[in-house]
């Protein structure tokens, strides 16, 4: 068996004929570039994200360089951001000659320590960004706290955290709404994908918002009239009136990834040479990835490789130690945590038209890894047999 560690094409099947639609229709009334498909998907997504404006982006990194230079983060101002994430969350910082403060991360939920953030706060801190990885928002009440302490402006970077939602102030708030912005990446290996680059910025001030709406496209909000040096980062139309037929959806795929979720649990939480990620209550998680941890990663990974198992490691080499970062002065051992969970975590197959057998043969190949027995009923005999397992219940 062969099992993708992602694919979009099982997806294009469901839905083909919405999609070839969605896309014929682009191409029959014409309206390339900011045409009426991404309105309709701007106001679809501030609805579902609860919050008043939503401007579609050409990236999720577009939106974090954009919404970094409207707050302010440039010019020798300081900005926290964790050292354990996508390069893009550190980047948008330094093109803009701001100063990225590395932070450490929690090894159990794998977001921003944020105890640690506050050690490295100074008279030049000008803001934060902390980044809902993988499953579960970081605590935006402990973010939102130390922000009002020392004055800061909070830019969430959601990328991979549409649909997450934490419990904050008396309520459900989607994951990127608390702050005074949020970022969104349709990259297309996301929760919610585009068949290309498409991303999102939302926020609940209006004054924000006009400046961001400026800033898209370039500085401009009367033709050939320039306020502010801007960008030219539009989300595609193409991939708007994609992204409207695959929201219609979104519900549905979050619940078969959080039921792979599960069976992987199920499957393999009595292995104790590894460990998951801990889920904090006040968390609605949606499972972009499934990682687990282990001391022997990169044993597990080859043996995955030559059973024909798709994997990723989020991330391989921690941001500090990035040679674009070598003029921060920092060294190995200067984030001791993030240096350790970059050795260890393994990102398993995770989309949800992931088969359950084909979660059953991963987990078979990690249980065979680790030397545990697994077995199955062969169906009508009654006879047991090595190869499967029997897991919740149900025979597979």
């Amino acid at each position: 068996m062969q099992v993708p560690f992602f694919t979009s094409t099982r997806e294009y099947m469901d839905h083909k004929a919405e999609l070839d639609a969605s896309v014929q229709s682009v191409m029959a009334h014409g309206g390339f570039i900011l045409g009426k498909d991404v309105e309709v998907f701007e106001q679809a997504c501030a609805r579902r994200l609860g919050v008043r404006f939503a401007l579609g982006v050409a990236s999720g990194s577009d939106a974090l360089v954009l919404a970094s230079d409207v707050l302010g983060f440039r010019d020798g101002t300081e900005v926290l951001t964790p050292t354990f994430t996508f390069f893009a969350s550190t980047s948008c910082v330094a093109r803009l000659g701001g100063k990225p403060v590395f932070v450490d991360l929690d090894e159990e939920t794998l977001n921003m320590d944020l105890h640690n953030a506050e050690n490295r706060i100074t008279k030049a801190t000008r803001g934060i960004i902390p980044v809902h990885l993988f499953l579960q928002s970081t605590d935006m009440g402990q973010v939102m706290a130390l922000a009002q302490k020392h004055n800061l402006k909070v830019l969430e970077d959601s990328a991979e955290a549409f649909g997450m939602e934490t419990f904050y102030d008396g309520a459900w708030k989607s994951a990127g709404t608390i702050g005074d912005a949020g970022v969104y990446s349709f990259f297309p290996t996301k929760t919610l994908g585009g068949y290309g680059d498409a991303g999102l910025l939302v926020t609940n001030n209006e004054e924000l918002y006009l400046k961001f709406k400026s800033y898209r496209v370039h500085g401009s909000s009367v033709r050939y009239q320039h306020d502010y040096i801007g960008y030219n980062s539009r989300l595609d139309t193409m991939q708007a009136a994609i992204l409207n037929v695959k929201l219609k959806y979104i519900d549905q795929a979050i619940v078969r990834r959080a039921e792979h979720a599960k069976h992987y649990r199920d499957r393999l939480s009595s292995i104790p040479a590894l460990r998951f990620p801990t889920i904090l209550p006040g968390n609605r998680e949606v499972n972009y990835v499934f990682n687990i941890l282990s001391e022997r990663r990169d044993e597990l990974a080859e043996h995955l490789k030559n059973k024909g198992i798709g994997y990723s490691i989020y991330y391989p080499i921690p941001l500090h130690l990035q040679k674009c970062f070598a003029y921060l002065g920092h060294k190995p051992g200067d984030f001791p945590v993030a240096e350790k969970v970059c050795s260890q975590i393994l990102a398993l197959p995770m989309f949800p038209e992931l088969l359950p057998d084909e979660v059953d043969y991963v987990c078979d190949a990690i249980l065979e890894f680790f030397g545990i027995a697994h077995f199955h009923v062969i169906p009508g005999t009654g006879i047991t047999g090595a190869g499967c397992s029997i897991s919740s219940g149900m025979v597979r």
